[in-house]
C-alpha cells in the first residue's frame, strides 16, 4: 500500500502532472521506494477516483495536454493516518545472500566476480547518494521538513556503507590473496 502514499507525498510536495511524478520518482523517491511510470499513471487513476487527489483545472483546455495533479483533503487525512499507523518491519529478502547460501552448497567458483560487480555498484550509489547530500543538504538548509528529507539519504548513505563493508568482508573469505 506505499505506492499511493509515496505519490500523496510527492504531490504534497509539488503538485505535478503524471510525467513531472515519473521524473521526481526516478531523481529522488524512486532510490528508495521504486516503481515503473505505467504502476504511477495506474496509481493516479486510482487515487483520483478515490477522491484523494484531482487535476487541476486546465488554463486552456486541450486535448492530450498534460494534466497536473494536486492533493484533496481526503489524501491528506489518508496520508497523515498511514503515517501515525503502526507497521513490522519487513524481512530481508536479498537474491545475493540467497545466493551465498547456495554457493556454501554447490561451491564459490566465479562467485566472487559477482560479489565484485556488486561492490563496485554499491560503491557507485554510496558515491551518488554523497554528492546528493552536498548539493541538497547545505548548513543553511534546516527546516525541519529539509532534516527530515535528509535523514532519508542519510539512511541511504548508510545502508550503502553497510553493503560495501559487507561485500568487501564477503570477497575477502572467498578470496582472501586478491585485493577488493
Amino acid at each position: 500500500m506505499s505506492l499511493p502514499h509515496a505519490i500523496l507525498t510527492a504531490l504534497l510536495e509539488k503538485p505535478s502532472s503524471g510525467l513531472e511524478l515519473t521524473r521526481r520518482f526516478d531523481r529522488s523517491i524512486g532510490y528508495f521506494w521504486s516503481a515503473t511510470h505505467q504502476q504511477i499513471y495506474r496509481e493516479l487513476g486510482k487515487l483520483e477516483r478515490a477522491g484523494h487527489i484531482r487535476a487541476l483545472p486546465a488554463e486552456v483546455p486541450s486535448r492530450g495536454q498534460k494534466k497536473e495533479y494536486e492533493v484533496l483533503p481526503a489524501g491528506r487525512a489518508e496520508l497523515t493516518e498511514w503515517v501515525r499507523r503502526s507497521e513490522d518491519p519487513k524481512p530481508i529478502r536479498d537474491a545475493l545472500l540467497l545466493r551465498l547460501r547456495a554457493a556454501a552448497v554447490v561451491g564459490t567458483e566465479g562467485f566472487a566476480d559477482e560479489l565484485r560487480r556488486h561492490l563496485s555498484l554499491h560503491r557507485a550509489q554510496l558515491e551518488e547518494y554523497l554528492g546528493m547530500e552536498e548539493r541538497q543538504f547545505p548548513p543553511e538548509r534546516d527546516s525541519e521538513a529539509d532534516r527530515l528529507r535528509h535523514l532519508v539519504l542519510r539512511g541511504g548513505i548508510e545502508l550503502e556503507r553497510f553493503w560495501t563493508a559487507w561485500l568487501t568482508e564477503a570477497l575477502a573469505e572467498l578470496d582472501p590473496d586478491r585485493d577488493c
